[in-house]
């Protein structure tokens, strides 16, 4: 692979400021013998990247701030030819970012660098809530709050994929909502119905099939009426894993604690500092694998958008299409 002391990149160069293209960022340098740079060639932009390039997102907020390269994954080529996706140890919208091998993945022929870019994030925020924490089981019914946004896509695919039996999703997008049924949900409820409906509708559910699986995105108020549905009266309950990955709703709810007491609840999270490191060897030595060749073979779907670098700052804020993932090319 050919050096370069300058390269291509998107980078945040002054504090309060947004992403901007910088022509001449220096290149990243491997600090240790094992670490490897490899020349990129696309990286997804998620929320995580945002909060992070705002400074708001809580794995940041203790760093010194110096200008740096937005991005925290994405796929590149490898000095011998290797297509791979990683997660880098510097910014990864740039020309060329620092790995280290042991978080690489290899991206199997008949998968689309941008589709292999959009994956993984999804993946992280599905995949391990269902292994992990709430450690499905064949048969499982599942509820996903906030399925309509590209990574609740995911997380209904992977969710029948790993066993479940029922998925229900729930969501604000009515045309988004209606196309989850052909990937795989068994029910969508619109979250633009009455509180009254949604709460009713989910004890329903309940009743008929026991509510296993809960993976939420959304939290705020509709994580409220999904936990008021859930309340019991006093008799046995079948226990329900409850795991929040985002919080797109609000970052606070009001919990009754008479909800804890009368259910067999079981509430978690799911996201960076609350995986161990050995399921996060698991998810790239085995998920990501697995995942990356059921979309090889046209088994899980996903949609992206695409731009070039240089017009970060025009499409940094711009609302992506329910469903789909902006992805950058390099």
């Amino acid at each position: 692979m050919q050096t370069i002391q300058k390269m291509k990149a998107i980078a945040v160069m002054h504090p309060g400021a947004g992403p901007e293209f910088v022509p001449d960022f220096s290149i990243p340098l491997a600090n240790r013998e094992e670490e490897v740079v490899v020349r990129m060639k696309a990286v997804a932009i998620k929320h995580l990247d945002k909060m992070r390039a705002s400074g708001r997102h809580y794995s940041t907020q203790e760093a010194a701030w110096t200008p740096r390269v937005v991005g925290s994954d994405g796929v590149g080529v490898m000095e011998h030819g290797q297509r791979v996706y990683g997660m880098g140890l510097n910014g990864t919208m740039a020309e060329q970012a620092a790995f280290d091998p042991a978080m690489l993945v290899a991206i199997p022929e008949g998968l689309d660098d941008t589709i292999a870019a959009a994956l993984p994030n999804a993946v992280m925020g599905s995949a391990m809530a269902l292994r992990f924490r709430a450690k499905l089981q064949a048969g499982s019914t599942v509820l996903i709050n906030g399925a309509t946004g590209f990574t609740g896509s995911i997380a209904v695919q992977l969710a029948k994929h790993f066993g479940a039996a029922r998925v229900i999703a729930t969501g604000r997008n009515k045309m988004a909502l209606q196309g989850l049924n052909a990937l795989g949900a068994d029910e969508v409820i619109s979250l633009m119905e009455d509180d009254q409906f949604i709460t009713g509708r989910i004890q329903e559910i309940h009743r008929e099939t026991p509510i296993d699986i809960v993976i939420d995105y959304l939290w705020g108020h509709p994580a409220t009426l999904i936990l008021n549905a859930l309340k019991g009266n006093g008799r046995f309950t079948p226990r329900t894993s409850y795991i929040s990955i985002g919080s797109m709703a609000g970052d606070s709810i009001l919990l009754s604690s008479a909800i804890l007491r009368s259910t067999d609840l079981q509430l978690t999270g799911s996201g960076l500092g609350s995986w161990t490191k050995d399921e996060v060897a698991v998810l790239f030595k085995n998920i990501m694998p697995e995942v990356f060749d059921l979309a090889a073979q046209g088994k899980l779907k996903a949609a992206v958008e695409t731009c070039h670098m240089e017009d970060i700052e025009q499409v940094w804020n711009r609302d992506i299409s329910c469903g789909k993932r902006l992805v950058v090319l390099l």
